[in-house]
């Protein structure tokens, strides 16, 4: 919306309706992963969903640049992740659900919002700051900050084999305007696989990350506290692997599909 104007160009169409190739695109991924405990991570389970082996939680700071659909700009985004299964009434998958993601620009969340069913919000990720081998990140909002990854340690490394998954989960929820309480949409929607969209990684290194949630009161973060504070009540159990990847080839996510 609005939609008078015609459709709103974006990742997934360009000003004259084209397709943008994405191929070739560059990001840079810093990812920490831990143990946590199973009861409580049930309590962030979508519908129709159950946690899929370990209770491990996939923080993800990733930074894109080069972007077609943003003329050459770029933007960071930062997610929350952990496997599970989904058991629909005609199919059953298993992948990463995604229960939150912050991005540092408005377009590609109205887009990711609407045409997708990413649970996106808005955050400040200011660009990591380096010292003397340790690398930090941080998500701000209005100057408070409330996640922080740090990294340190790292060395050259092999990316690790990727887990059996048909792709990446999301829960699509619209309010309905007729009924208070009720939904309009409510779905599992999934982000698939591409064999054609197959990262090709041209740096890895790996070492000790730590990543910390900041418990926030709704003086400080109105509309995002419940969800920072119900990760910062997430025990962290053990560390799992923590690397930082320059990464090339994407897709515009078009492919993705509601779950039955």
């Amino acid at each position: 919306m609005p939609t008078v104007f015609g459709p709103s160009p974006g990742p997934r169409q360009g000003p004259n309706g084209e397709r943008f190739d994405l191929s070739d695109a560059p990001r840079t991924i810093a990812s920490i992963s831990f143990l946590t405990d199973e009861a409580e991570l049930r309590k962030l389970l979508p519908p129709n969903c159950e946690l899929d082996g370990e209770p491990i939680v996939t923080v993800e700071h990733v930074t894109l640049t080069e972007l077609e659909w943003l003329a050459g700009r770029g933007y960071s985004l930062l997610s929350v992740s952990y496997p599970v299964r989904y058991r629909g009434a005609s199919e059953s998958v298993r992948g990463s659900f995604m229960s939150v993601l912050w991005e540092n620009r408005c377009e590609p969340i109205l887009t990711g919002r609407e045409e997708l069913g990413f649970s996106k919000l808005y955050c400040e990720l200011p660009e990591p700051r380096i010292l003397q081998g340790t690398r930090l990140h941080t998500a701000v909002w209005e100057g408070h900050e409330f996640i922080r990854m740090a990294f340190s340690d790292l060395v050259v490394g092999a990316p690790p084999k990727s887990p059996e998954s048909d792709g990446i989960l999301h829960h699509r929820y619209i309010p309905s305007l007729r009924q208070v309480g009720e939904a309009a949409v409510d779905e599992m929607v999934l982000s698939p696989q591409v064999s054609s969209a197959k990262p090709r990684y041209t740096s890895f290194v790996s070492g000790i990350g730590e990543v910390k949630f900041i418990r926030s009161t709704w003086e400080e973060l109105p509309t995002m506290f419940h969800i920072v504070n119900a990760l910062e009540s997430l025990p962290v159990l053990s560390p799992r692997f923590s690397y930082i990847a320059e990464v090339r080839g994407a897709t515009d996510l078009s492919e993705q599909r509601v779950l039955g």
